[in-house]
């Protein structure tokens, strides 16, 4: 029976996880078992945090519509339920883009949005 020997490989393995850790402090960059878990922890972060970020923008882009519709004399629910009415397909990015960016063409949606409500 041959001996195996185990040493350039585990270094190879060891290097990968160190040079995923680069730039964390102290000892997550340096020593191979902290570094490992580590690099695992903030891999499940980001994935939890990609998704969280989805729910955070939609959040944001309402706030902005709210406070838009608000001015303009309606709820943000009954604005919603207008949209759905007139049939127009805006989303909620595009409608907050237009409200920041573009007031006018935010008004002429709003008016449509006010007439579908009234009929």
């Amino acid at each position: 029976m041959v001996r195996v020997k185990n040493g350039a490989h585990r270094h190879q393995r060891h290097r990968k996880w160190l040079k995923r850790a680069k730039g964390y402090v102290g000892g997550r960059s340096k020593l191979y078992r902290t570094a490992r878990v580590a690099v695992l922890r903030s891999g499940r972060y980001a994935y939890i945090h990609r998704r969280l970020k989805k729910r955070e923008m939609r959040a944001l882009w309402i706030t902005r519509l709210n406070a838009a519709i608000r001015m303009r004399g309606l709820r943000y629910g009954q604005f919603i339920h207008g949209l759905k009415k007139a049939k127009i397909d805006l989303d909620r990015k595009q409608l907050s883009e237009l409200a920041i960016h573009d007031a006018a063409g935010f008004d002429a949606v709003f008016d449509k949005v006010k007439l579908a409500l009234a009929s």
